[in-house]
Protein backbone atom coordinates (compact mmCIF):
# COMPACT_ATOMS: atom_id res chain seq x y z
CA UNK A 1 0.00 0.00 0.00
CA UNK A 2 1.08 3.54 -0.54
CA UNK A 3 1.45 6.30 2.00
CA UNK A 4 -1.21 8.96 1.89
CA UNK A 5 -2.43 11.98 3.76
CA UNK A 6 -5.27 10.50 5.78
CA UNK A 7 -6.99 11.44 9.01
CA UNK A 8 -8.80 8.88 11.14
CA UNK A 9 -11.51 10.30 13.42
CA UNK A 10 -12.83 8.44 16.40
CA UNK A 11 -12.27 7.60 20.05
CA UNK A 12 -9.08 5.79 21.01
CA UNK A 13 -10.71 3.21 23.29
CA UNK A 14 -13.25 2.10 20.66
CA UNK A 15 -12.54 -1.48 19.54
CA UNK A 16 -13.36 -0.75 15.90
CA UNK A 17 -11.07 2.30 15.92
CA UNK A 18 -8.31 0.11 17.38
CA UNK A 19 -8.78 -2.40 14.55
CA UNK A 20 -8.65 0.38 11.94
CA UNK A 21 -5.51 1.92 13.45
CA UNK A 22 -3.81 -1.47 13.62
CA UNK A 23 -4.73 -2.19 9.98
CA UNK A 24 -3.30 1.15 8.84
CA UNK A 25 -0.12 0.68 10.86
CA UNK A 26 0.37 -2.93 9.73
CA UNK A 27 0.03 -1.83 6.12
CA UNK A 28 2.41 1.10 6.48
CA UNK A 29 -0.21 3.76 5.81
CA UNK A 30 0.58 7.16 7.28
CA UNK A 31 -2.41 8.52 9.16
CA UNK A 32 -3.18 11.27 11.64
CA UNK A 33 -5.52 10.23 14.44
CA UNK A 34 -8.08 12.72 15.74
CA UNK A 35 -9.72 11.67 19.01
CA UNK A 36 -13.04 13.45 19.50
CA UNK A 37 -12.63 13.38 23.28
CA UNK A 38 -9.02 14.61 23.35
CA UNK A 39 -8.80 16.79 20.24
CA UNK A 40 -12.40 17.98 20.26
CA UNK A 41 -15.22 18.20 17.79
CA UNK A 42 -16.52 21.53 16.60
CA UNK A 43 -19.70 22.37 14.72
CA UNK A 44 -17.85 23.26 11.52
CA UNK A 45 -16.03 19.92 11.37
CA UNK A 46 -19.20 17.97 12.09
CA UNK A 47 -21.12 19.96 9.47
CA UNK A 48 -18.49 18.99 6.86
CA UNK A 49 -19.07 15.33 7.76
CA UNK A 50 -22.86 15.74 7.58
CA UNK A 51 -22.68 17.60 4.25
CA UNK A 52 -20.57 14.84 2.74
CA UNK A 53 -22.20 11.71 4.22
CA UNK A 54 -25.59 12.71 5.62
CA UNK A 55 -26.53 12.71 9.28
CA UNK A 56 -28.26 9.32 9.06
CA UNK A 57 -24.96 7.58 8.24
CA UNK A 58 -23.04 9.41 10.96
CA UNK A 59 -25.50 8.84 13.78
CA UNK A 60 -24.75 5.50 15.43
CA UNK A 61 -28.10 4.22 16.67
CA UNK A 62 -26.68 0.80 17.55
CA UNK A 63 -24.17 1.86 20.18
CA UNK A 64 -24.23 2.19 23.94
CA UNK A 65 -24.41 5.99 23.87
CA UNK A 66 -27.64 5.90 21.83
CA UNK A 67 -29.17 3.24 24.07
CA UNK A 68 -28.37 5.32 27.17
CA UNK A 69 -30.34 8.29 25.84
CA UNK A 70 -33.91 8.78 27.02
CA UNK A 71 -36.72 7.94 24.64
CA UNK A 72 -37.45 11.68 24.46
CA UNK A 73 -33.88 12.46 23.39
CA UNK A 74 -33.91 9.76 20.73
CA UNK A 75 -37.31 10.86 19.40
CA UNK A 76 -36.09 14.46 19.15
CA UNK A 77 -33.61 13.52 16.41
CA UNK A 78 -35.64 14.19 13.28
CA UNK A 79 -33.32 16.11 10.95
CA UNK A 80 -29.73 17.20 10.34
CA UNK A 81 -29.90 20.07 12.85
CA UNK A 82 -31.19 17.97 15.73
CA UNK A 83 -28.74 15.16 14.90
CA UNK A 84 -25.83 17.63 14.76
CA UNK A 85 -26.77 19.06 18.16
CA UNK A 86 -26.91 15.57 19.66
CA UNK A 87 -23.58 14.53 18.09
CA UNK A 88 -21.90 17.71 19.36
CA UNK A 89 -23.20 17.00 22.86
CA UNK A 90 -22.28 13.30 22.67
CA UNK A 91 -19.37 12.73 20.23
CA UNK A 92 -19.30 9.03 21.12
CA UNK A 93 -22.59 8.68 19.26
CA UNK A 94 -20.88 9.35 15.91
CA UNK A 95 -20.26 6.24 13.83
CA UNK A 96 -16.60 5.43 14.03
CA UNK A 97 -14.04 5.31 12.80
CA UNK A 98 -14.31 7.91 10.06
CA UNK A 99 -11.43 7.83 7.58
CA UNK A 100 -10.92 11.05 5.61
CA UNK A 101 -8.68 11.65 2.63
CA UNK A 102 -6.92 14.92 1.83
CA UNK A 103 -9.25 15.29 -1.17
CA UNK A 104 -12.31 15.42 1.14
CA UNK A 105 -13.39 11.83 0.54
CA UNK A 106 -14.76 10.02 3.61
CA UNK A 107 -15.30 6.42 4.63
CA UNK A 108 -17.35 5.68 7.75
CA UNK A 109 -16.89 2.43 9.67
CA UNK A 110 -14.17 -0.14 9.13
CA UNK A 111 -13.60 -3.14 6.92
CA UNK A 112 -10.24 -4.23 5.56
CA UNK A 113 -11.49 -4.45 1.99
CA UNK A 114 -13.14 -1.01 2.07
CA UNK A 115 -10.01 0.54 3.61
CA UNK A 116 -7.77 -1.10 1.01
CA UNK A 117 -9.89 0.27 -1.83
CA UNK A 118 -10.23 3.73 -0.23
CA UNK A 119 -6.46 4.03 0.28
CA UNK A 120 -5.69 2.89 -3.26
CA UNK A 121 -8.07 5.54 -4.65
CA UNK A 122 -6.33 8.38 -2.80
CA UNK A 123 -4.45 10.84 -5.00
Amino acid sequence: MKESSLTLYGIKNCDTVKKARKFLQTNGVACTFHDYRVDGLDALMLQRFIDKLGWEILLNTRGTTWRKLSETQRAAVTDADSARDLMLAHPAIIKRPLLCGADGSMLPGFSESAYTQFIQEQP
